[in-house]
């Protein structure tokens, strides 16, 4: 008998169609993400769930998908919308996609960055508006790139890589970390730590990398935008709430800062109110990892991890590996 699996999304590339053939799946197909209400009911009788980072997978869901419940593979490298400890105390295994969004995210983050810097939105809207009549000296003026100081805020591989993008501007970089690289490491990336207030006060950008926890939540707030250059541009491809997007908000409004790039909010899909109407903003949807390539790869470690887990193999990328000590004795 084929296990039974909810995903509540559709998957790209060929991975969904290994789930459908070698599971007995149930897919949300209602073209948007299931409520609380419905991801309890649907979660009863299944053995693995797949689930995308917007899905809040509490302790109820959890407990609603015992007995049979035996894993959670999250298709994300992470995972705060899960109650891991939970899981791990129910011996319900977590899976998630570490690595394979490294360089795609990073290149984003540079999209983001280039974009605010040179007002691209704006030009692409003002040429589409017809409003381009002719080169002036002071039309859409931005800022330079090259050779400005980047602060990168988070040295995890996803900082690392948009390092490696910043010695092409030859940059100077500073970073801030709670944990901080060997001086080797710092010496082969080219780049300088820095207590946070310094590499704030000291950065043209300022890019974040950090993952959600409660030490990181408003990590930069009114106090720490109030601290940066008024010519500096913010970049946030990490996590929303990081960033306060109320403070981030009034920043734009009233040049704190020149300008910011987001790809993640606070409340997602939600915007603080007034982020929308800051031309001084390039915002995107959630398309850190949104390349074909990378989102297909995603697919297949998420599916790969699900039915290894399910076989009664251990997952490649376990999350809480502590219950796997448990699983086994179950066998």
């Amino acid at each position: 008998m084929k296990p039974r699996v909810l995903c509540t999304r559709e998957l790209p590339g060929p991975a969904m169609t290994r789930l459908r053939q070698e599971t007995e799946l149930t897919l949300n197909t209602l073209g948007r993400q299931l409520t609380p209400e419905e991801l309890l009911a649907q979660v009863r009788g299944q053995e693995g769930l797949l689930t995308m980072l917007a899905d809040p997978i509490t302790r109820a869901v959890l407990e609603a998908g015992r007995p049979t419940l035996k894993v959670v593979s999250n298709y994300a490298v992470g995972f705060n919308n899960i109650d891991v400890a939970a899981a791990t105390e129910l011996g319900i295994a977590v899976t998630n996609t570490p690595g394979v969004l490294t360089e795609t995210t990073a290149d984003l983050a540079w999209a983001l960055l280039l974009a605010v810097a040179r007002r691209v939105v704006e030009g692409d809207h003002f040429q589409r508006a017809g409003r381009f009549k002719g080169w002036e000296p002071q039309l859409l003026l931005g800022l330079d790139v090259f050779g400005k100081t980047l602060g990168i805020v988070g040295m995890g591989r996803i900082g690392q890589a948009v390092v490696r993008r910043a010695h092409g501007f030859s940059m100077r970089v500073l970073y801030f970390s709670h944990h901080r690289l060997e001086t080797d490491e710092e010496k082969i990336l080219g780049v300088t730590y820095a207590p946070l207030p310094q590499l704030l006060a000291e950065s043209d950008f300022v890019s974040v990398h950090v993952p959600l926890t409660p030490e990181t939540h408003h990590l930069i707030g009114e106090r720490e935008l109030r601290s940066m250059k008024k010519t500096a541009i913010l970049v946030n491809t990490a996590r929303g709430p990081v960033i306060d997007e109320t403070a981030l908000v009034r920043a734009l409004q009233e040049g704190w800062i020149a300008g910011a790039g987001l790809d993640v909010y606070e409340n997602e899909p939600l915007m603080a109110p007034g982020l929308a109407e800051q031309s001084s903003a390039v915002l995107l949807p959630h398309l850190g990892s949104a390349s074909r390539e990378t989102r297909e790869k995603m697919a297949t470690m998420a599916v790969d991890d699900l039915l290894a887990l399910l076989r009664g193999e251990r997952p490649a990328h376990l999350v809480n590996p502590e219950v796997w000590s448990k699983i086994e004795q179950t066998k």
